[in-house]
């Protein structure tokens, strides 16, 4: 018997969320089985603040500002293109909007989170985080980051790897929901030390042997990540670069023009940021395509 995937997407009712629940319903059409929820959360510290400062109204405006939220809500569900035979569900849920997403993905046991990468707050995002990047802080369940409006499935997908379980735990989670998609994987290798040696002077041509020896590990390393990957051979496609991840991994986007990026919560060293990996953090804010970023190695 199959087992019924479930599919969370959150909305503001903002532009980029729309996106995301448009994002959403191309994925549950690609799985009959898939059972999607459509979530509002209503502030409640702005229901606070209505409360305190018009006692008098404050019950009339909530209850109005509630049924509107609804309404919006069931309206976007009716809009999405559905399977046949499926549903879209929606939850309007009261308080802070962090707490309640991350409380109804692991109540739920929410395979996928999908989320618009920015909302209506966008300069108070820039300030303190977006609240895709502080969700991720709190839930290790799978989160997709949605930049782009949705015109297709995803075909091209960008994995940076890192040869991490975290890494591979991404990937078998992007085939899991996109089983006809192309993966290029990208390993972007550095020589230790590198910019010492050519500091202290160190011949050319010695760094490029270095180079090649760096090469030649990566490449042992990426035959035995691979062996750790439930994904089709004839899908997979081997990228080594020389230079910064980070700047390697944008320049490939743009080169192969990825639908998606899919990256692990952290990388190789769990401690090298609190709450997201440097790297998947900096392709999360500067990228062009959507994003996906599991937190667990299940």
């Amino acid at each position: 018997m199959t087992q019924t995937r479930t599919l969370l997407a959150a909305t503001d009712f903002s532009a980029p969320a729309r996106h995301a629940l448009e994002r959403a319903a191309l994925l549950a059409q690609v799985h009959p089985d898939t059972r999607l929820t459509l979530v509002h959360v209503v502030s409640g510290s702005a229901l606070d603040t209505l409360r305190r400062m018009l006692p008098g109204d404050a019950v009339t405006l909530e209850a109005r500002l509630l049924e509107q939220a609804d309404k919006t809500l069931n309206e976007l569900a009716s809009g999405l293109a559905t399977r046949p035979g499926g549903t879209i569900d929606t939850a309007l849920v009261q308080g802070a909007t962090l707490t309640v997403l991350a409380d109804l993905v692991e109540t739920r046991q929410i395979d996928l989170l999908v989320m618009g990468a920015r909302g209506t707050h966008f300069m108070v995002e820039l300030l303190l985080g977006s609240t895709t990047e502080r969700v991720l802080s709190k839930t290790r369940r799978p989160l997709l980051a949605v930049k782009q409006r949705p015109q297709s499935p995803y075909r091209r997908i960008l994995a940076p790897v890192d040869f991490s379980a975290h890494c591979a735990a991404a990937i078998n989670t992007a085939h899991a929901w996109l089983p006809d998609a192309d993966i290029v994987l990208l390993h972007a290798f550095e020589v230790e030390l590198e910019s010492t040696f050519q500091f202290a002077g160190m011949d050319d041509g010695q760094i490029h042997e270095y180079r090649i020896q760096a090469r030649h590990a990566a490449q042992a390393s990426m035959e035995a990540f691979i062996d750790t990957l439930h994904v089709p051979a004839s899908q997979l496609t081997r990228q080594f670069v020389h230079g910064t991840a980070t700047l390697r991994i944008l320049e490939h986007e743009q080169t192969m023009d990825a639908d998606l990026i899919v990256m692990g919560k952290h990388g190789q060293s769990m401690m090298e940021e609190l709450l997201l990996g440097s790297v998947t953090r900096h392709v999360l804010t500067h990228s062009a395509s959507d994003v996906l970023i599991t937190g667990h190695t299940g």
